[in-house]
């Protein structure tokens, strides 16, 4: 029985290390997830021309089962080593830790897609859209790119400034929209039946890409429309420039913390004594 469980923490100090730890184990199965999920990633794409699907069909569907049993297997060995990971925490509430954070979330969004018409049935259209969520599996990839880890963490940094930015920005389409309303409604009731309706003309006018399939006709609205653009022109730049400094931010801590770590003094494990560099 003791046996039994040394082996059981063995293999799980073994999994905990490989799926967790850096090395070469490590960097093996992160590589191995990184390919996995290219390969999904382009298969979702090509599976979109009907002449693919028709030939190869059978070959993206073993692609698709090969894919979700073995991020299946990733996420349960995660919750498995939970309690590794955070060893200050119970068994079950590191597991349930673990599985409402982020990446978590994101690994179980990446598969559940597919087990769960197997429960519970769906409408033909709503399969289809669930078919499409496949696509979240792109986001596994911030757990293994240094890309995704640097954006992720200029984001957490930057969440204020941004949350600022992404509230103006409502609080100016709602602005927008319902003062188009009631200048063009009455003038225009096709095209501006509702503020709703009229959110997408604000929309399509702040983000100055004006497609032009809806636009005012009196001089009130038009006048509304190009404030609204000019508007538009420095808002959009706003997010823009927020994470441009937040990258300036980034790089330059990372300079200071290697600098830092250049500039600290080595000693011998032994004699205690300097080591000349």
């Amino acid at each position: 029985m003791i046996n039994k469980r040394n082996t059981q923490k063995s293999i799980k100090n073994m999994a905990f290390v490989l799926i967790e730890k850096e090395g070469k184990g490590s960097k093996l199965f992160n590589y191995s997830i990184v390919l996995l999920i290219l390969i999904n990633i382009a298969a979702i794409i090509l599976e979109s021309f009907q002449t693919l699907q028709d030939s190869y069909g059978s070959i993206f569907k073993l692609i698709e089962y090969t894919s979700v049993y073995l991020f299946s297997l990733e996420y349960i060995l995660r919750l498995w080593v939970a309690d590794l990971r955070y060893p200050n925490r119970s068994k079950w509430t590191s597991r349930l830790f673990f599985a409402i954070t982020p990446m978590a979330l994101i690994d179980l969004m990446a598969i559940l897609p597919f087990y769960l018409p197997m429960l519970i049935p769906f409408d033909l259209r709503i399969l289809r859209l669930l078919r499409v969520t496949r696509l979240i599996r792109i986001f596994k990839l911030n757990r293994y790119s240094k890309a995704f880890i640097l954006l992720s963490n200029i984001i957490k940094r930057k969440k204020a400034e941004l949350a600022v930015t992404i509230f103006t920005t409502l609080v100016l389409l709602l602005l927008a929209s319902t003062l188009m309303y009631y200048i063009e409604g009455d003038v225009q009731p096709e095209a501006f039946p509702n503020i709703i309706a009229s959110l997408w003309w604000a929309v399509a006018t702040l983000t100055t890409v004006g497609y032009g399939d809806i636009y005012p006709i009196t001089g009130l609205g038009r006048l509304l429309s190009g404030i609204i653009a000019v508007l538009g022109i420095g808002l959009v730049a706003l997010p823009t420039g927020i994470i441009s400094s937040g990258f300036m931010e980034e790089f330059s801590l990372n300079k200071v913390e290697e600098e830092t770590v250049e500039e600290l003094p080595r000693y011998c494990a032994h004699c205690g004594k300097g080591i000349v560099r």
